[in-house]
């Protein structure tokens, strides 16, 4: 009797979406294991896959895991080797973080991270952890990851005016968009309940806190919507690039291009996300624009010029195209640049004047329509603070 075929270990890497290196310098890949909340099973899963592949013969080792005290979730790693976490010392206190340094000397084939949108300790070689897995992708090493989607920056407003909760750790969403997989861990929303009934999420105490506050129902369910729409809207990506790849269809529409105006307002932020979030569901560019005086943006009070540096950084966070111009007037300068990436939409954010306050000063919208034609302009209302709308 013949001797059966031993499997191909590459086969198991390639069914779970990982690249079988043929030569070294590689980028690694990215899998990210995306969840509405804790509890759901991410982690759980992770390991689980992690174990698979390995039995595959395939190189496997933990860079970091947060089990929370969970007796089920911490028997997973079963017998994956388990890098040793750095310790960082804080005033007086040793914080332990991801060894980044040792897993890079080691080199293996792929690594497990947990929780990639968690801030690293004061100290630390970079600030956020998903920065450390992107020096490991650099180094050639797939990376597979667990993420909430609470943390990803563009609906950071969003889930505050869910769950009442300003989440302050989040991740630029460019970082999920590169993944080369991204897969939902789903629970029903009452089996999650449930866990955390039963102290399978939290202690006791502070599961009851957590019923009452952010584990609210309809927290959640509004939650698990945001994780459904975001891996379906992730989907629909890969197909229209495995479209064009092979060359499906021969015609592509043109790509529709938003620009939204960046200030130093105090919320800005709120509409930078709502026009990436326009953007986004158009599968459109969006391109975020700042008009300085014309002697520069270094001409700009020192608290104003930060203002506005911060805008500009979590537009690029969130992968729009930045255009700074000089003008004497917003308008104008805005125009030119509406008019030169031939977009369709504007985003502005509008404060409303009332009163006499409205013959003194012109709305910019009103102004902008002076030298554009057929743009759709949308207005995210915004309070009246210190700091300029446009």
């Amino acid at each position: 009797m013949s001797e059966p075929e031993r499997p191909d270990p590459d086969d198991l890497l390639r069914r779970y979406g990982f690249a079988v290196r043929t030569q070294e310098g590689g980028r690694g890949r990215l899998r990210v294991y995306l969840g509405a909340a804790p509890g759901v099973g991410k982690t759980y899963t992770m390991l689980q896959e992690g174990r698979r592949l390995k039995a595959g013969g395939h190189d496997v080792v933990v860079g970091l895991i947060e089990t929370h005290g969970r007796a089920e979730t911490a028997a997973q790693i079963g017998d994956l080797e388990v890098i040793p976490r750095q310790q960082i010392d804080y005033r007086g206190v040793a914080i332990e973080e991801m060894d980044t340094e040792t897993i890079l000397r080691r080199k293996p084939e792929i690594v497990l991270v947990d929780e990639l949108a968690h801030t690293n300790a004061p100290g630390s070689a970079r600030q956020k952890r998903w920065e450390d897995v992107e020096v490991l992708r650099n180094a050639g090493i797939d990376v597979i990851a667990t993420l909430n989607i609470q943390h990803l920056e563009s609906l950071n407003d969003v889930v505050a005016s869910i769950t009442g909760v300003e989440v302050r750790e989040t991740i630029p969403d460019q970082i999920l968009d590169g993944a080369t997989e991204v897969q939902l861990v789903d629970l029903p929303i009452e089996g999650l309940l449930e866990r955390l009934e039963q102290g399978k999420i939290y202690p006791p105490e502070r599961a009851r806190q957590a019923l009452q506050n952010f584990f609210r129902a309809g927290n959640l369910t509004a939650l698990r919507e945001l994780a459904l729409r975001s891996t379906a809207a992730g989907v629909d990506e890969r197909l229209e690039s495995y479209m064009r790849e092979h060359e499906i269809e021969d015609v592509w529409p043109a790509a529709e291009r938003i620009v939204v105006l960046v200030t130093d307002h105090p919320a800005i932020g709120q509409v930078i996300r709502r026009a990436w979030r326009l953007a986004d569901g158009l599968r459109a560019e969006l391109v975020a624009v700042a008009v300085v005086p014309v002697d520069g943006i270094e001409s700009l009070p020192e608290k104003q010029r930060k203002a506005l540096k911060r805008a500009l950084d979590l537009a690029e966070d969130l992968g729009a195209e930045l255009r700074v111009v000089e003008g004497e007037r917003t308008a104008p300068a805005l125009a030119t640049v509406v008019q030169a990436v031939n977009a369709s939409t504007v985003v502005l954010g509008h404060a409303p004047v009332a009163g006499w306050r409205r013959l003194v000063r012109k709305p910019l919208v009103d102004e902008l329509l002076e030298f554009v034609d057929n743009v759709a302009i949308q207005l995210v209302e915004v309070p009246r603070e210190s700091g300029s709308v446009g």
